[in-house]
């Protein structure tokens, strides 16, 4: 019976409010939560208890599974610059999952194809990380800068070696033209 068991349907009631083209992936009840408190992976992100929105897969800066709780991180828009966002980590999220199914393999799985490139470096005062996603729907990459807790963000040097690091970083990417 447990190979071929299948998962029950998400119930109507517990079912986002989902957007054209916008598919169900996998779900999982949240232990601790309220009733019918649901996590539901979509192909364009995760809806979240007690929140009205998506979170895009873009969106989640961590996402941890330790085996009975998945703990969420979130970017919180900070500042818009010309060719880069810079995002702070909202308070982490945590959800215990009794039968969390496909749901944290959703997850990582999304979050991690979600990032185009990475890095940490030093910057004046401190450290960001330079990261480049792909958001559905947008083409191209979004670039976000995420600077380490302490680093003087508003400093000019900083914001300076920033866009350096930022349009190095695109130039890196981009592929050439033949």
């Amino acid at each position: 019976m447990g190979l071929f068991r299948r998962r029950p349907k998400l119930s109507p009631a517990d079912r986002p409010p989902l957007v054209a083209g916008e598919r169900v992936l996998a779900w999982a009840a949240a232990g601790g939560c309220a009733e019918g408190s649901v996590l539901v992976a979509t192909n364009l992100g995760l809806w979240l208890p007690r929140r009205a929105e998506r979170l895009g897969w873009h969106d989640i800066l961590r996402a941890v599974w330790s085996g009975r709780e998945l703990v969420v991180t979130a970017a919180e828009r900070v500042v818009e610059r010309d060719d880069y966002l810079v995002v702070a980590d909202r308070p982490t999220e945590t959800y215990p999952l009794l039968d969390p199914g496909e749901l944290p393999h959703q997850v990582r799985d999304r979050v991690t194809r979600s990032v185009a490139y990475t890095e940490a470096y030093p910057v004046p005062g401190g450290e960001g990380r330079v990261v480049a996603r792909r958001v559905p729907g947008v083409d191209g990459l979004t670039w976000t800068v995420r600077y380490e807790p302490g680093t003087p963000v508003d400093d000019p040097a900083v914001r300076a070696e920033t866009e350096r690091l930022v349009a190095a970083a695109r130039a890196a990417t981009t592929a050439p033209q033949i």
